[in-house]
């Protein structure tokens, strides 16, 4: 198996940095060996205007045999045959994904010592692999790789006998990814998408791939139109384990917008009105309607659940009546900056002793939810496949069982009012949906009525006499808000024929 990666450069920028990046020097040549054979790194060209490395891996198939091959989900067939004479010892596969992650691995965590700045530096890259195999056709390569921010992707067929063009192109591919990119984002992009292609994987698939995923797919994967296809194919179709996957990438997309781009969006909208004063931003509306909302049900106990990077946390904290207010979100980096915002680190010791920041998913029930006086779902619902509501709704209605449960999403019928957003444009683009006000309104009836809950309707923004307010909130109000919190917890937990079970998907 063979993969060069080539950059160029100035005299004030060499291209033999790139030395650097991989931790190799570009003078030597080094072997590693590896459970299934032996890696080696040399570099066929360096100099400050161009600099290639290459990364050559010897596969032994007598050791793919004796560690398993073919036994695991995924791996290759296990005929007796078929295990020592295969496609594996020649065509890009996992194995040369887990040799990446091996030989380069500082770099593929975007680690330098000796140069701290370069992986933050994007550059001119050309990857080539001189076979790959495409269980999709070169089509399939396009549509992986070409959301990823790559100037070229090329997938050149190779034919199964160039000696008999008549037979046709073979299922593998000469793949060529040029374009300025951070060398850790395309290695992290190899190391998930060459098994992916291949369509198979060599070793035993446990959960821990799960995590492996999110890490290796973190800031691209999550948005990426093909996740779903991505997810089941790297975990060798194992349908608990993709479950699981989508699920908490549907939160990292939530976690990494953050709402951001709404809030820009309602800024710019606001900014471009004619208005004498400079009218309070949506979001800022939002959080206010909320907190109202919160102190007319006389909350104590507080989820923000899909909290983000902490801003409605840290609007709770100002107020001394919430003694406990506990921040929810599956993106661990979305709560490490949520943890910045709010100064955890800094914050005394009966401030902070109201506050925690809990790593989890809405789409699983979870006994850590359950208790609370009330739960906040800002901007959240519009960002899940409708499919993947029903989940939400149970852990979240049937499972937690807040006394208050606050939801708000776009009005969609406001949409016309903004002449910055296109017609038929949603808010933002990682928005599923967005209802109108007909259709949030039947969606909360039905589950108030499902889950013993009343619900009211509150407009957020400027109420427009003809198509509402930019944002609708439904404010749900548990009908046995008299029950105590035990026996309140103990009916949710019991065990139903149709229920999930704790820690199951809803």
């Amino acid at each position: 198996m063979f993969l060069t990666i080539s950059t160029t450069g100035s005299p004030e920028r060499p291209a033999t940095d790139l030395g650097y990046l991989l931790h190799k020097h570009p003078g030597k040549a080094q072997s590693f060996s590896t459970s299934h054979g032996t890696a080696h790194v040399f570099y066929p060209e360096a100099t400050a205007d161009r600099c290639t490395a290459a990364l050559l891996l010897e596969v032994d198939p007598v050791a793919l045999v004796r560690r398993g091959q073919g036994k695991g989900r995924g791996g290759a067939p296990d005929a007796a045959l078929a295990q020592y004479v295969n496609d594996r010892p020649y065509a890009a596969s996992s194995l040369l994904a887990v040799a990446l992650s091996g030989v380069f691995r500082s770099a593929l965590a975007g680690q330098c010592t000796a140069r701290p700045e370069l992986p933050e530096q994007a550059r001119p890259l050309r990857v080539e692999i001189p076979v790959l195999p495409a269980r999709g056709g070169t089509e399939l390569v396009h549509r992986l790789f070409g959301p990823l921010g790559w100037d070229l992707v090329r997938a050149e067929p190779l034919a199964l006998d160039e000696r008999f063009p008549e037979w046709g192109d073979s299922r593998y591919v000469r793949l060529v990814l040029e374009g300025e990119m951070k060398l850790a984002d395309a290695l992290r992009q190899l190391y998930v998408l060459l098994p992916v292609l291949d369509d198979s994987k060599h070793y035993w698939i446990s959960p821990d791939e799960v995590d492996k995923l999110l890490r290796a797919g973190e800031g691209w994967l999550a948005a990426h139109p093909e996740n779903g296809l991505i997810s089941s194919r790297y975990l060798a179709r194992h349908k608990g384990l993709t479950r699981d996957a989508l699920d908490r990438l549907e939160l990292v997309r939530l976690a990494e917008s953050d709402g951001s781009e709404v809030e820009e969006l309602d800024n710019a909208v606001d900014e471009d009105r004619d208005t004498e004063e400079r009218p309070v931003p949506l979001a800022v509306l939002r959080r206010e309607a909320i907190l109202a909302a919160l102190r007319g049900a006389g909350a104590r106990r507080v989820l923000d659940l899909g909290c983000g990077q902490g801003q409605l946390v840290q609007a709770l904290l100002k107020e001394p009546a919430y003694t406990e207010i506990v921040g929810v979100d599956v993106s661990m980096r979305a709560l490490h900056l949520a943890a910045k915002r709010l100064r955890l680190e800094r914050m005394g010791e009966r401030q902070s002793s109201r506050v925690r920041l809990v790593q989890g998913s809405l789409a699983y029930t979870d006994k850590r939810l359950a208790g609370y006086d009330a739960a906040v779902l800002s901007e959240v619902i519009e960002h899940l496949d409708l499919p993947r509501l029903p989940a939400l709704e149970y852990a979240v209605f049937g499972s937690a069982r807040p006394r208050t449960v606050l939801v708000t999403t776009p009005n969609v019928e406001y949409n016309v009012r903004w002449e910055t957003l296109p017609a038929g444009h949603v808010r933002h683009g990682d928005h599923r949906f967005e209802w109108t006000r007909e259709e949030f309104r039947a969606w909360a009836h039905d589950v108030a009525a499902r889950h013993g809950y009343g619900v009211e309707f509150v407009p957020v923004g400027d109420d427009d006499p003809e198509v509402g307010p930019p944002t609708q909130m439904g404010v749900f109000t548990r009908a046995d808000t008299d029950t105590d919190t035990d026996t309140a917890a103990t009916d949710t937990t019991a065990t139903r024929a149709d229920t999930p079970k704790e820690g199951e998907a809803a």
